[in-house]
């Protein structure tokens, strides 16, 4: 208890230091960094809106960032009324000429902060973490429901507020946020030769999560060998596939691309900018855009059909590999109740169809040039869905829920991938969760701590499987059951236990 008190203490002052930062350096933007920091194309219609920021010293980054930014942004609503998309600017001056302008401690001594928050973040986390080791393995049900951070408490609503307005901040205000991206600097130019983006910061922050979470669920359920290598996995392909990958071709002048990611829940795969980066990227381009069609086409009903959702869910997806490690204090949280399911089913297929109609108008516009079918815009089609599901859904609600509905919101309700991949195995998998209702023992583990918000111990004590759209095959229900009740299995799919078996009772018994 000592060392986690210890722990806590250490990563509240790292937090600390990390807000800090927020407010911190001053800010001076001179005609030659604007000259040097702006494309000749967008500077005459940019130089008219900020000149008078020109030598100007602001004390922080929010009221000169915010300037930029709105001077962006009255240019951009201009020629949305002309209907000039092409013109637009899509460029985040607003970041690059901040970091540019930035003078103080923190420009001085990023290195320093940066190994000072990161640091004793790491620190303070594992020396929470690993005191559990000490315990015996297996699980302890200690005050999930009790727990401030685990029952919808003051101390979880404090962490998704915090959640919420990070995501707010990083996909609408990065402005906000300048500091941050400046503090990663170091980093993102050792990996990638390039300053860092908020992508960066974002891609870091969620890897070392993670990496850092991932080894509370390797102590957790130590117990349990196939969560052991299914932790060891999401971490791998996070930290592998899902960031340094894509930073290395970035240093390569090679397109960036996640190649474990894939239509549609990358949604920006088929826009007209990402296709024509892969073309003019030549073989290496055209491979990866190959590659991604391939992966969801073909390789999402064969690797489904052989291993069930749970082959990318629970093993591959970075959306899964936060909500599995991140999210699993909080899994118990998820509901259960029929009104769900529900909203679920119509919710999550509904994303899904927007998703290709969206990406229908897309490919539309790219082949005839023409941004209107009927009296709909494509453009706004777009950016309807970029908002609502890519920032508001995935995002905000996605990771920002966790602590008030569990860590699979937007993987159970939102993720159109996790609808297609649900519907191969709903009809066409050979994977199945079996259960042996005659060892049950009614203790509810199984169903609260299924993050998918399914009544597993209603299936087992049916002696029915487990064979549902929204099962991504974490195995946790099985992990907790002190009985072994349950199973994660591969057969034929004229095996699976669709109907209830008939329950014998009393007198018929006999027969």
């Amino acid at each position: 208890m000592k060392l986690q008190t210890l722990g806590i203490s250490i990563f509240i002052i790292a937090f600390g230091i990390f807000i800090a930062t927020l407010g911190m350096n001053d800010f001076r933007l001179t005609e030659q960094t604007f000259s040097e920091k702006v494309k000749p194309e967008h500077q005459e219609v940019l130089k008219k809106e900020i000149a008078p920021m020109f030598d100007k010293t602001y004390s922080g980054p929010f009221g000169f960032s915010t300037s930029i930014k709105s001077a962006i942004n009255r240019i951009n609503d201009e020629y949305d009324k002309q209907q000039a998309w092409d013109k637009k600017i899509f460029d985040e001056y607003e970041i690059t000429l901040s970091k540019a302008s930035a003078s103080g401690l923190l420009v001085e001594k990023r290195g320093l902060f940066l190994w000072l928050i990161f640091g004793l973040a790491i620190v303070g986390a594992l020396l929470y973490i690993l005191p559990d080791l000490q315990q015996l393995a297996g699980i302890k049900n200690n005050r999930i429901f009790q727990h401030p951070a685990t029952s919808r408490k003051w101390l979880g609503i404090g962490i998704g507020t915090f959640l919420i307005l990070f995501y707010i901040a990083l996909y609408k205000f990065p402005h906000w946020i300048i500091n941050w991206i400046l503090l990663v600097d170091p980093l993102s130019e050792f990996t990638n030769g390039n300053p860092a983006s908020r992508w960066y910061l974002y891609g870091l922050l969620y890897t070392i999560s993670v990496a850092v979470m991932g080894i509370r669920m390797l102590i957790k359920y130590r117990h349990s060998k196939y969560q052991i290598i299914r932790t060891i996995s999401v971490i791998f392909f996070q930290t592998v596939f899902a960031f340094m990958i894509p930073e290395i071709l970035t240093k390569l002048n090679l397109p960036s691309a996640d190649l474990k990611n894939m239509f549609p829940l990358d949604y920006s795969f088929f826009f007209d900018y990402r296709i024509n980066e892969k073309i003019q990227a030549g073989t290496f381009g055209i491979f990866l855009f190959v590659w991604g069609i391939v992966l969801f086409v073909v390789g999402v009903p064969i690797l489904t059909y052989f291993f069930g959702k749970r082959w990318y869910c629970s093993w591959v997806c970075g959306c899964g590999g936060l909500a599995e490690t991140l999210g699993d204090p909080f899994r118990q949280l998820s509901d259960k109740s029929t009104k769900a399911w529900k909203i679920e089913r119509y919710l999550i297929h509904g994303v899904l169809v927007f998703a290709i109609l969206m990406t229908a108008g897309v490919l539309y516009t790219y082949f005839t040039g023409s941004y209107n079918i009927g009296f709909i815009s494509t453009e706004q089609l777009k950016g309807w869905y970029g908002f609502y599901i890519g920032f508001l859904f995935s995002g905000v609600v996605g990771t920002g829920f966790y602590p008030l509905m569990g860590n699979r919101v937007w993987c159970r309700f939102g993720c159109p991938l996790a609808a297609y991949l649900g519907i191969v195995q709903r009809f066409k998998s050979r994977f199945r969760i079996t259960t042996n209702g005659g060892q049950c023992i009614s203790c509810g583990n199984c169903s609260t701590y299924c993050e998918q918000g399914i009544d597993v111990r209603a299936y087992a004590q049916k002696g029915q499987d487990i064979v549902r759209a929204s099962c991504v095959g974490c195995g946790i229900c099985s992990a907790v059951c002190p009985r072994g009740v349950l199973n994660l299995e591969n057969a034929s799919t004229g095996t699976r236990v669709m109907v209830a078996p008939e329950v014998l009772l009393g007198n018929e018994m006999k027969k």
